[in-house]
């Protein structure tokens, strides 16, 4: 019976969606008693542990009570998230700390799922921060020279954490943090306000860049890195991704794209197939950072705690692609 009833929610919020991206009007609010967390899991799985890499902590979040009462008087047309920001001390000496606002609000919005529809891209950048974005922050902190003098762009940032770390550490000429859903550059943008004073005469930008996206030829073949973590889940955006790695990497010179992803079924296979029919080489390397195996292999063995811990879903492969 209880499957049943929380598939059954899952269902109406589906249907709710739907209507509201069809109709394109302001969606209502949703008490958060109609939503339980079963429910919202069946829209979009999340993971809530991560390899703790890199120390972090609570610095302030928006109360809950006021955000709760904004919605329900209606004032807005789409519900204010509850917000937190986060300090993350980097962990090498005299290293900045950083400081991202994201999202903590566990309610499903509707005006998020319009916002999907209508750009066609995937809400994942708002609903968490992903353990591979972690890992890809401590990997590019471990490997600061790779990215000296160097062009970056980060694809499908998120938060944008990796990305940040680039700017704020390795003497980057410039880092570009992009991502396809416009709410989440809205992110970006604001954590690199936040955190502009640590990254010395490196340019920082955020950039929406759908994948499919045609007119951008003012940064055609314009990069020495692409980095990403955790893009190649949705098999539909695959051909996007290597098209748009082939479009932006320098032909001139060494330059390159560093993954980071896990297998998820068959969604890495997949999507390295599709590399391979753009005239792409890659590589992929399991074991590529003694620390982050350290973690893994812990979690793999029961010696440090993540119930939900998957291999296949968790813990990220290292490729590289060079045209």
């Amino acid at each position: 019976m209880e499957t049943r009833r929380n598939t059954g929610k899952a269902s109406s919020l589906r249907w709710q969606i739907l209507r509201q991206a069809l109709l394109r009007r302001p969606p209502p609010y949703i008490p958060e008693e109609d939503q339980s967390e079963t429910s919202i899991k069946s829209i979009s799985r999340k993971t809530t542990r991560g390899f703790n890499l890199i120390p972090c902590q609570l610095v302030e979040q928006n109360d809950a009570v006021a955000v709760e009462e904004t919605n329900r008087s209606g004032s807005d047309d789409h519900p204010r998230p509850r917000e937190a920001r986060l300090c993350y001390t980097l962990p090498i000496e005299g290293a900045p700390t950083l400081f991202l606002t994201q999202r903590v609000d566990k309610r499903a919005d509707l005006g998020d799922f319009e916002i999907c529809n209508r750009y066609n891209v995937d809400n994942t950048g708002l609903v968490c921060h992903w353990p591979s974005e972690e890992v890809l922050a401590y990997f590019c902190l471990s490997h600061a020279d790779m990215f000296r003098s160097k062009r970056v762009i980060e694809l499908g940032s998120g938060y944008g954490l990796a990305g940040l770390v680039i700017a704020a550490i390795t003497e980057a000429v410039e880092v570009v943090i992009s991502d396809g859903n416009p709410q989440v550059v809205d992110y970006i943008q604001r954590n690199i306000d936040a955190n502009s004073g640590a990254f010395g005469a490196t340019r920082v930008s955020s950039m929406t860049l759908h994948w499919d996206q045609e007119e951008i030829s003012n940064i055609s073949n314009a990069f020495d890195v692409i980095i990403a973590s955790d893009c190649t889940f949705f098999k539909e955006f695959h051909n996007g991704l290597a098209r748009i790695i082939r479009f932006l990497l320098k032909k001139e010179g060494p330059s390159e794209a560093i993954f980071l992803s896990p297998k998820r079924g068959n969604s890495l296979d997949k999507f390295l197939e599709t590399i391979k029919q753009n005239a792409l080489s890659f590589s992929v390397t399991e074991n590529y950072n003694a620390e982050v195996w350290k973690h893994h292999q812990a979690f793999m063995h029961g010696k440090d705690s993540w119930p939900s811990c998957e291999k296949d879903h968790c813990y990220p492969l290292l490729v590289r692609i060079t045209i």
